[in-house]
């Protein structure tokens, strides 16, 4: 975690420093993950960590700082995917057949997660791109344990709804 020493600002300083630059790899997946666009999520640390960097003074409590930081990223990952008009789909190459069913049910699943709400989106990648438990995807949404597993439920019943949806038109359409 962060070990800040009693004293100066500098050590706190120093110490948030080396904090943000290890966390930045865990928080391009995550960011990655709730975006489905990796350079918008490179674009979504950038900012974290810059807002991070100028909120310093907020942290309090340094074994709390990892939370701290997942919160920022996450509000701001949230406030990109209110900000695009559409979800970004990203598209496959052709690959060999098991690799291409691999990467279709893949991509059927990324289309149902971004027609989800942001908040469903978050919470979902909180949960299964960044495997936290239900506390810790509390902390960093600031919500209830209790809101946190209704909304999980009610997220996944949405993705599962979205499948079945898509399935079907698939039928349909044949």
């Amino acid at each position: 975690m962060l070990d800040v020493a009693e004293g100066t600002g500098n050590q706190t300083d120093f110490a948030i420093r080396d904090l943000l630059v290890e966390a930045v790899p865990r928080a391009h997946r995550l960011a990655a993950w709730i975006l489905h666009d990796p350079e918008a999520a490179e674009d979504a640390v950038q900012e974290a960590v810059l807002l991070a960097w100028d909120k310093r003074a907020s942290l309090r409590d340094p074994e709390a700082a990892e939370g701290w930081f997942t919160r920022i990223l996450v509000n701001v990952c949230r406030a990109e995917l209110r900000r695009r008009a559409r979800p970004t789909i990203v598209e496959t190459e052709a690959v060999d057949d098991a690799r291409d069913e691999q990467l279709s049910r893949r991509d059927e699943l990324s289309r149902a997660i971004c027609r989800l709400t942001p908040e469903e989106q978050t919470i979902l990648a909180l949960r299964f791109g960044r495997d936290l438990t239900v506390p810790q995807i509390g902390s960093a949404m600031d919500l209830r344990e209790g809101t946190v597993k209704s909304r999980l439920h009610s997220a996944l019943a949405h993705v599962r709804a979205e499948l079945e949806a898509e399935r079907r038109h698939e039928e349909m359409t044949r």
